[in-house]
């Protein structure tokens, strides 16, 4: 009990800095992932001294906080936004792990002469790309909403079948015909489980009278972990049954759903933080420095085969344009999952599975430096940068929820074909209105004879019905001006 005041004051200090060191990572683009694994190596037997060296407590705080940042993902993803992805993205998230095990396996066992087991599981390891690590970059990279969706899919989804694999690898079991049976039951029971909690959830939340509204994000966020618990004890994904189980329940009409969103926001940035800080502080820098060319090895053929050949064998029934396809190979961030999911054979004592740990800490660190300071000028370069496209803010001072209205946000940025546009030739769908417009820095209520420029800011309130027919209709003024049709491109 005397230590209490001492550990308190350290955890809330860390978790300022935190939260500054996410504004600092914005601005320099890249993901905060890297100031909080810095930390916790401060924290460490290189910095403050502290020992911590358990890595079976270290995976299991690492999976529940997996299952936060997978709820949030999923409760904050507008089915409407990815809906158009899925395809890609469920290809992205299966078909792209199995191809990119092969690949980095069959690689790594010629360069590194690991055995074919451990090769595979290397492989199974880095094949999950984190949601974290992609949508910290993706903010200041501005791409369309079509990537944006695959890639959000992609990064909800495919941790559960990485897993999947990690597990078989590092238990050992036989290989044959049955696995594959095995894996489509996991996946299949997994996203059945997600659905019924999530319909369920939905229901029962809309018919409670809880007492308080602070409940109700409270309640909405047990339902998601108890989707994962029984997801794992049915012997199915647990991971996918969470992420599926959240974006049922995030695009239902729940009540108080602004205070549930915020909410889990929050609470996937508490997860996020305390994860990077704690594989921080278990990581060894001598141990990590010994590692250094087997985690640029792999991280080279991660980055510069595996993905690539993944995302094109991928994308093959979609025909998506090469260079969306260049972008996708190269927004494959890897963060926290990987070390996570390298933690399994290590807690069961596999051999070879704490060079693997060691490495992994690597190439997270050398790609994310690599990738996530190229993201933003790779998308302006392939032409496929959009900072102007609409998004949804969060407002606290009014119930939008109870009123069916949704606020949204818009930048006109240069080269926009909605600079000279008049407001009444945005012709907006019934339900949404321009309330507020801020140019040089000074706001007022435009009107119908107003005439839009570069760099103006647009706040936009629509009814909930009309918020993605508004959305298409200012994508497709942005691009193609006051003529463009309603449809704009594509309807995307």
């Amino acid at each position: 009990m005397e230590q209490l005041p001492l550990i308190l004051g350290t955890g809330g200090a860390v978790l300022l800095v935190a939260v500054i060191a996410v504004r600092v990572s914005i601005r320099v683009g890249l993901p905060s992932l890297l100031l909080y694994l810095g930390m916790g190596v401060l924290l460490g037997e290189a910095g403050f001294g502290i020992q911590y060296d358990n890595p079976g407590l270290t995976q299991s705080l690492g999976l529940a906080a997996l299952v936060m940042i997978l709820s949030e993902g999923g409760l904050t993803t507008r089915w409407t936004a990815v809906k158009p992805s899925l395809g890609i993205g469920i290809a992205l998230s299966t078909v792209a792990v199995a191809v990119s095990v092969a690949v980095t396996g069959a690689a790594l066992h010629w360069l590194l002469g690991l055995d074919w087991r451990m090769a595979l599981l290397w492989g199974a390891v880095l094949a999950s790309t984190d949601a974290a690590a992609v949508f910290s970059v993706l903010r200041s990279a501005g791409v369309g909403k079509r990537l944006v969706g695959a890639l959000e899919i992609e990064s909800g989804i495919n941790d559960a079948p990485a897993y999947i694999a990690v597990v078989v690898l590092a238990e050992g079991t036989t290989i044959d015909w049955s696995l594959p049976l095995l894996v489509v039951y996991e996946l299949a029971a997994g996203l059945m489980i997600g659905l019924a909690f999530g319909w369920g959830g939905a229901f029962a939340l809309r018919r409670a009278a809880l007492p308080a509204t602070g409940l109700y994000p409270l309640a909405t966020v047990a339902v998601c972990v108890v989707a994962y618990s029984s997801g794992q004890l049915a012997h199915a994904s647990g991971l996918l049954a969470t992420y599926v189980a959240a974006l049922v329940l995030g695009n239902s009409k729940l009540p108080h759903r602004s205070d549930t969103l915020s909410f889990a926001e929050g609470l996937g940035w508490l997860a996020q933080i305390g994860l990077f800080v704690l594989l921080g502080l278990f990581a060894s820098p001598s141990r990590i420095f010994e590692s250094l060319v087997q985690g640029l090895v792999a991280g080279a053929v991660v980055l510069l085969l595996a993905r690539p050949l993944s995302v094109v064998l991928s994308a093959l029934p979609f025909k998506i344009p090469w260079r969306e396809q260049v972008f996708l190979s190269w927004a494959g961030l890897r963060g926290a999952v990987p070390i996570v999911l390298a933690l399994i054979p290590l807690s069961s004592g596999l051999p070879g599975a704490q060079e693997l740990v060691d490495a992994v800490f690597v190439l997270v660190i050398v790609l994310t430096l690599l990738q996530g300071a190229t993201l933003t000028p790779l998308a302006k370069v392939l032409g496929l940068a959009r900072h102007d496209e609409a998004h949804e803010i969060d407002v606290d001072s009014a119930p939008l929820d109870e009123m069916g209205a949704e606020l949204l946000q818009v930048r006109i940025n240069s080269g926009s074909k909605m600079h000279g546009v008049y407001l009444a030739e945005l012709r907006l769908p019934v339900g949404a209105t321009i309330s507020l417009l801020v140019r040089d820095g000074t706001g007022f209520t435009p009107n119908k004879n107003t005439r839009l420029q570069e760099r103006d800011q647009l706040l936009v309130v629509t009814t909930s019905d009309a918020r993605d027919a508004a959305e298409r209709r200012l994508r497709a003024v942005d691009r193609a001006g006051r003529l463009a049709r309603w449809k704009g491109e594509s309807g995307q």
